[in-house]
């Protein structure tokens, strides 16, 4: 039994002084020594001279600011220990915890120097009474307390400002490791979301692809098939069916190629041929190829095409598709008896030159959609669908336009519809940040 309160004593003693408790022992000890001077200078105040006195102060004032220092940080520690600065511990717990140690601290000030003061005071007093003109008159025993209460305030103010400086530091760190963590959390979020829409991208991709391939060769076969039936004797009935198989199967044809060759492009498996070619000889060609169908049509079509240089290298079969279809799109969408705006645009830049192909028409249907919305697959903007048109081409044009390098644009206003192909173009007459190589 002995042995064991022993063994509990020891481990009692090793925790106290481990939580700080050799700063009280200190404390005390250097405090006994203060205390012991001072008694001396109360003791003798009557035959010490002021220079006696203030040396003996001095004395007491080496052991009374370590002593007085110790034992605040002593209680500080005990009191971090009450509430740890861990991730609960705010900003405003510390104003409100830094608020309250400084007011003890000052309270605890107050108190000290208002005592020194009434023994000071209660020391004039003693030798305004006294008798025995044997006593020195000596005031120093009661002003050098005074000083003392000043001389140990500020070391104190020191010791809390520090270690309510590190307790600050230690709320940034953790609120820095806090916001860091969730940076990082939503980092790996978002990069998991772009990773399941890239693969869900590339499935879909992956899924047109093999199916547009998978389609082509039936459907190939019922091309020639029915190309062979127009070769044999049928009644008028018959061949009126026949050309309206051949009319769809050709159309049908058109739209897999097309998917495919937009699933092929989104996936950025292409390959391009950049070659000198000039913006207003394709829209001229693009018009002269489609003279027919526009002739045919109840719109009108205007062109403008700057007089400035529009020449560019790039993929001339692309930029094909992608200014054919925006005139077929007009054509198929726009308001009867409405006119088609075709225009170039060469303006300068910093870099180089911006060359612009815009086309403007009315629709002849309520435009309630966004860019976003009409350049998704198989996207009408003519909701009834009473019109041609598979919803491609558009998506088409925008996707091709990001592959050669260029920026596609939409506007609408009212019953206005522009979209707008513009390409960076640099110095050399290439695309600027596109490799042509």
């Amino acid at each position: 039994m002995a042995i064991k309160w022993k063994n509990m004593t020891i481990t009692k003693c090793k925790t106290f002084l481990k939580h700080g408790g050799w700063r009280i022992l200190v404390s005390i000890f250097f405090g006994l020594i203060a205390f012991y001077f001072y008694y001396i200078i109360q003791d003798r105040k009557y035959s010490y001279t002021t220079l006696e006195t203030l040396r003996l102060s001095l004395l007491a004032d080496i052991f009374l600011i370590p002593a007085c220092v110790l034992a605040l940080q002593a209680f500080l520690e005990q009191n971090a220990r009450k509430r740890p600065v861990d991730a609960s511990f705010t900003y405003d717990d510390w104003k409100q915890s830094s608020r309250k140690l400084h007011h003890m601290l000052f309270f605890l000030f107050a108190v000290l120097l208002i005592l020194s003061v009434v023994s000071f005071l209660n020391l004039i007093e003693t030798f305004r009474r006294a008798d025995n003109w044997m006593y020195t008159l000596n005031y120093s025993s009661g002003y050098v307390r005074i000083f003392a209460v000043f001389i140990t305030f500020f070391p104190c103010q020191i010791t809390l400002s520090r270690f309510l400086a590190k307790q600050l530091d230690l709320i940034m760190a953790n609120t820095h490791k806090a916001n860091q963590k969730v940076i990082d959390d939503a980092v790996k979020a978002e990069k998991r979301s772009v990773e399941a829409a890239i693969k869900s991208e590339q499935l879909k991709v992956d899924l047109i692809s093999n199916v547009s391939h998978d389609l082509k060769t039936p459907l190939t076969s019922m091309v020639g098939y029915i190309d062979l039936m127009k070769k044999e004797p049928l009644s008028d009935t018959m061949t009126d069916y026949v050309d309206v198989l051949s009319v769809k199967a050709k159309k049908l044809k058109e739209m897999i190629d097309s998917l495919f060759s937009l699933a092929k492009t989104s996936s950025g498996n292409i390959e391009l041929h950049p070659e000198p070619l000039k913006l207003n000889r394709l829209v001229e060609q693009i018009y002269a190829d489609m003279e027919d169908a526009i002739s045919a049509s109840d719109v009108t079509f205007i062109t403008e095409l700057t007089a400035a240089d529009t020449q560019l290298i790039t993929d001339s079969s692309y930029l094909y598709r992608i200014c054919q279809n925006l005139v077929e799109n007009a054509l198929k969408y726009s308001a009867s008896r409405t006119r088609v705006f075709l225009k170039t645009k060469s303006l300068p830049t910093e870099s180089g030159r911006l060359i612009q192909f815009e086309i403007t028409n009315t629709a002849g249907y309520h435009m309630n959609f966004t860019k976003e919305q009409i350049v998704e697959r198989f996207s009408r903007g003519d909701e009834s669908r009473t019109s041609e048109g598979n919803g491609l081409g558009l998506a088409i044009a925008s996707t091709y336009t990001s592959a050669l390098g260029g920026r596609f644009d939409i506007f609408i206003d009212c019953d206005q519809f522009k979209a707008i192909v513009a390409f960076p173009i640099a110095q050399d007459g290439t695309i600027a940040g596109k490799d042509v190589s």
